[in-house]
């Protein structure tokens, strides 16, 4: 049986299209938001890259009315406990620092208060790398066109990949020579372990023919 044969089906530019228009087009951030009772603390992490810059707005919402001396307070630290930003009787803001190395960054809000209060609301927007950057001031700085805008855009994303990769090469690099290292501690030690109990044999051997001769068991 023979079938039916025609041109070979052709890709159309759809998926390029839809790839041009997903990097070129708005980016999607979302905040995060969540409740912060009273007298408590929440800590949100984040691993951010070198040199990065990392922006960010906060709101906190207060349904107490005042009541209860409610505050809440705002600080960013990073591994090492060094103070980013800092924020007393935080409710609305932002906050803006570069990143000196690679690190695990955490913000905190904490609150104080007294009496039954309803749960704070607290609205958190943090951005880094390229979704930072105010490409509208840019452009007006630098005078540029709006294709102009798109395509810096497009060299930032492309140029944050690249860092990207670099930086999982290099932990994968660091990863096999720490598993190459200990894979060569793990033999010496079992080497080691082999002549200790070769040695401890062979002297309980020599140990028992002494004992037995001096028993006078064997000859």
């Amino acid at each position: 049986m023979s079938g039916l044969s025609g041109p070979p089906a052709r890709r159309g530019p759809f998926p390029l299209a839809l790839l041009l228009l997903f990097l070129l087009g708005p980016r999607l951030v979302l905040a995060i938001s969540f409740h912060l009772p009273i007298n408590s603390r929440k800590c949100l992490r984040e691993e951010i890259h070198k040199d990065l810059l990392v922006t960010g707005a906060y709101e906190i919402s207060d349904q107490s009315g005042g009541a209860g001396g409610l505050r809440s307070h705002l600080k960013i630290t990073d591994s090492a406990g060094h103070i980013l930003y800092s924020k007393e009787d935080a409710t609305k803001g932002k906050f803006a620092f570069t990143t000196e190395d690679y690190d695990m960054f955490e913000v905190c809000f904490e609150s104080k208060g007294t009496g039954r209060i309803p749960d704070q609301l607290v609205i958190l927007d943090m951005k880094h790398g390229v979704e930072a950057k105010n490409y509208e001031e840019i452009a007006k700085v630098e005078k540029l066109k709006p294709l102009e805008v798109e395509l810096r855009r497009l060299e930032d994303l492309s140029e944050s990949i690249v860092n990207d990769f670099a930086y999982m090469k290099k932990r994968e690099e660091e990863m096999r020579d720490t598993n190459e290292s200990t894979n060569t501690r793990v033999l010496y030690f079992s080497i080691f372990s082999m002549f200790c109990l070769i040695g401890l044999a062979t002297w309980q051997v020599f140990y028992l023919r002494r004992f037995f001769k001096a028993k006078k068991l064997i000859e």
